[in-house]
């Protein structure tokens, strides 16, 4: 499994990607999407909407399950992937570039204290036990 070792993790298997105009990029992790299966189904935040970290904002849904998409990070939602409405299916092909939406952040600390790749391989590996 590869895990990009430019990207921040959460525990929860979100993917950020902090961006050179100060923004970042989320999205689910090859994990997760292979932890849920085909996806069939993704629901996105509003553009405009502040989230707090944590909380859920976002829904992917496969053959399998639904899952809770949650904030890896605090802050304003100002764009979406809108495309992947259309073709969820994207995420399975390859889920670091089928992003689901772009934050505006609100704390550079929050960010800082995400898992680096090394940290989330650990903790992945330590679910498979």
């Amino acid at each position: 499994m590869s895990i990009p070792a430019n990207l921040k993790y959460s525990k929860s298997h979100e993917w950020v990607k902090p961006e050179a105009d100060g923004t970042v990029t989320i999205g689910i992790t090859h994990h997760a999407q292979e932890l849920l299966g085909d996806m069939v189904f993704i629901e996105l935040p509003d553009v405009g909407r502040t989230l707090k970290q944590k909380d859920e904002c976002a829904v992917a849904e496969s053959v399998k399950a639904a899952a809770d998409v949650y904030a890896p990070i605090s802050g304003e939602v100002i764009a979406v992937n809108s495309p992947l409405v259309d073709e969820p299916g994207k995420i399975n092909e390859d889920a670091y570039s089928a992003w689901l939406f772009k934050m505006k952040p609100s704390s550079q600390a929050e960010i800082d204290a995400l898992l680096d790749a090394a940290a989330y391989t650990e903790l992945v590996e330590n679910e498979d036990h």
